[in-house]
């Protein structure tokens, strides 16, 4: 006798497409609103008979889960064809589509993909149904993952794109994505999208790697710090070249028909079957017939040879369309109205690879591959920083170097060609812990060469904001006592930092009219609300970027007090243009991420409205930070520079040691024995560089 689900699988017998191999666990499910609310009901109110079901669902997913780890996969298919028979009792099509979701799972693990297929496709319809782009974008990415699984990189690239489309959509509503789902995927989204980039690069579709590269930041966000909003050059997606337009129509079409005979099957199968009249039995059977034959055609499209000779032809004609998208040439329009000619560096590292992608605003985008594994790159990355940190050390020139013959080396001569002084750079992963100014060509630290800003995404910054022409400067610093403060499972003492008050005085002789705020009036009541009453807001204090949650990390007050990370995007800054924070931490412990904190924190500021920020990647002597600000404030205040700039030339100043270094008929005033990167290189420009 076939079991329920072979029965099923009779009806859904399909050569290909509609697989999932999983697309995201620690991703979030967004639902029709109807469906939450009558689960969140199930769940909060006193059991029922309906409600006790609902939980044996949840139960025999967790245990097929559980037990398929251990290898027990023909039992926990048993239990999800028991969770199955129980969703569609109840009619639950939230939890059907979970359940069919680890059975393809299941099935996945027993190489079984035509069983595999059946249940991912039935998961996909009932997404789709429910108007769930969150889910959708998931199971689309798994069928990328088949067809990538099958050596069929057009098609993989194809699926992965629309789970990034839809991605994108549903994060105009963010909390849609930060919804708590159930366990049924095994990758992430954040994954996908790394994935995708990287095919998209082995085909030569830069212009479209740029695209995923750039929004990968955006997700990574999401999931560090959640609920973060998409804009409209986000929801843009990705754009459907015009070689996938025929397929992408025909699967639509496919799609849209399908889901509406899902939903008269669906008003069907709520009758119970011994209620069902035989006329209803008959409509339920062709219905699914029809499904069927709907998706066959689909897979026989695709297949056919006009379709595949289509889509192969896109690696050949991938120069020509990288120059024809309109979101790339939206983007180099922005690079071509600054005032410094600039190019936008996008590094992806991956396991055996970094990849590197350089946008400029005259030539199509660039992309250079380096044979360094991701293990190799951290590894030098962790070095760096020690080398950098240590002030007495002369290894900082070598380390400097290797990095520079792998970041900076590889398009060397682009960046020539196309005549860049300025880089705008988007760091991966632990290239957020090192300062890409003080990497070494051998002759000169990248400073000396190049004004360098960060990013966290071109798709969340916008380049061409011009600053207020009148500089109105808040000053807070903390400058004497001490506070203990739990960092994780750390108890770390931070003491007042003697130099903070020479630091402000200074600011405040550069820029007349700057408010200070000291100690016990450097408070979190007394200092934000008037933040937006200026144009630069500095803090003098410590502050911590720490791997973990948003929450661990901090600004410590001078009254002791802490704001977190978390609480930062609930600041004012729509008038402000720059926030500095002059004695940040990252990596404490020597404990390194990949970042997510430091590209957090550029955000979070971006959020409260503030165009840029200037952080340090470590702590610096206190004598050397005031030394340098007081070199940026002057040169800043002169008007005639940008804040990328402003910046560099401070860095100069230092490097060079002189007492005097003119830039602009301006003077600017250094202590000597500074010149090593411990002092000028951890300050980095985060957003808007003009």
């Amino acid at each position: 006798m076939l079991s329920y689900i072979q029965r099923l699988n009779v009806i859904f017998v399909t050569n290909l497409v509609f697989f999932v191999s999983g697309c995201s666990q620690l991703e979030n499910q967004q639902v029709n609103p109807n469906v939450r609310a009558q689960q969140n009901s199930l769940e909060t109110t006193q059991p029922s008979p309906d409600n006790q079901k609902d939980s044996k669902i949840r139960i025999l997913n967790a245990e097929a889960i559980k037990i398929s780890e251990q290898g027990q996969l023909k039992e926990a298919l048993q239990r999800l064809e028991q969770a199955l028979a129980t969703s569609r009792d109840l009619g639950d099509r939230y939890w059907e589509a979970v359940t069919l979701n680890n059975i393809g799972r299941i099935y996945q693990k027993q190489a079984n993909y035509s069983q595999a297929l059946q249940s991912y496709q039935q998961a996909l319809l009932i997404n789709k149904e429910l108007g769930d782009r969150v889910q959708t974008g998931k199971t689309y990415s798994n069928i990328g993952y088949l067809f990538d699984i099958q050596n069929q990189p057009e098609l993989a690239v194809f699926f992965y794109k629309h789970c990034l489309i839809n991605r994108e959509i549903a994060r105009l509503n963010p909390s849609a994505l930060s919804e708590p789902q159930p366990e049924a995927y095994s990758i992430t989204v954040a994954q996908t999208y790394r994935i995708l980039g990287d095919k998209l690069l082995k085909q030569g579709r830069v212009a479209e790697a740029q695209r995923t590269i750039d929004l990968l930041k955006v997700e990574e966000l999401q999931g560090y710090l959640q609920e973060v909003r998409g804009n409209e050059r986000t929801a843009k997606g990705i754009d459907i070249i015009p070689e996938e337009k025929a397929t992408k129509q025909k699967l639509d079409q496919t799609l849209n028909n399908a889901v509406e005979l899902g939903k008269e099957l669906t008003k069907l199968r709520q009758i119970s079957p011994e209620q069902r009249s035989p006329q209803e039995k008959q409509r339920i059977e062709q219905l699914v017939l029809n499904q069927q034959q709907l998706l066959q055609q689909f897979n026989d499209f695709i297949a056919s040879p006009p379709v595949r000779s289509q889509l192969e032809q896109i690696s050949r004609i991938a120069k020509r369309q990288n120059l024809d998208l309109e979101g790339i040439n939206e983007l180099r329009d922005n690079l071509a109205k600054l005032p410094q000619k600039a190019i936008l560096i996008y590094p992806l590292v991956l396991q055996d690879s970094l990849e590197l992608v350089v946008v400029s605003p005259e030539s199509v985008p660039i992309h250079r591959r380096v044979a360094v594994t991701r293990e190799q790159l951290n590894q030098a990355i962790a070095g760096f920083r020690q080398d950098l940190q240590s002030p007495r050390s002369n290894n900082a020139k070598k380390a400097g170097s290797q990095l520079y013959d792998w970041l900076i080396k590889p398009i060397e001569n682009d960046i020539k060609l196309s005549g860049a002084k300025h880089l705008i750079y988007a760091p991966d992963e632990q290239l957020r812990y090192i300062p890409l100014t003080a990497l070494y060509d051998g002759k000169q630290w990248l400073v000396e060469r190049f004004s360098v800003n960060y990013i966290t995404a071109a798709s969340l910054s916008n380049f061409n904001t011009q600053p207020a022409s009148k500089l109105k400067v808040l000053a807070g610093a903390f400058i004497k006592g001490s506070y203990q403060v739990e960092v994780g499972n750390q108890r770390l003492a931070f003491a007042g930092l003697p130099f903070a008050g020479q630091e402000v005085d200074s600011l405040a002789a550069t820029i007349p009219g700057t408010q200070k705020l000291i100690d016990e009036a450097f408070s979190p009541q007394g200092t934000i609300p008037q933040m937006d009453d200026y144009t630069i807001v500095h803090l003098a204090t410590h502050a911590a970027f720490v791997v973990g949650k948003p929450e661990d990390s901090f600004i410590l007050f001078g009254n002791g007090d802490r704001v977190n990370l978390t609480d930062v995007a609930a600041w004012s800054l729509t008038h402000v243009d720059l926030v500095v924070l002059s004695a940040c931490e990252t990596g404490l412990g020597g404990q390194l991420g990949n970042g997510e904190e430091i590209l957090g924190f550029g955000y979070q500021i971006q959020k409260a409205g503030a165009r840029a920020t200037i952080a340090s990647l470590w702590s610096v002597d206190d004598g050397g930070t005031q030394a340098l600000m007081s070199a940026f404030y002057t040169l800043l205040s002169s008007g005639k520079l940008t804040k990328a700039e402003a910046l560099r030339q401070a860095q100069i100043a230092l490097i060079t040691a002189d007492s005097k270094s003119k830039n602009n008929n301006s003077s600017i005033a250094t202590s000597s024995g500074l010149s090593h990167p411990y002092y000028w290189a951890p300050f980095i420009l985060i957003g808007n560089g003009l």
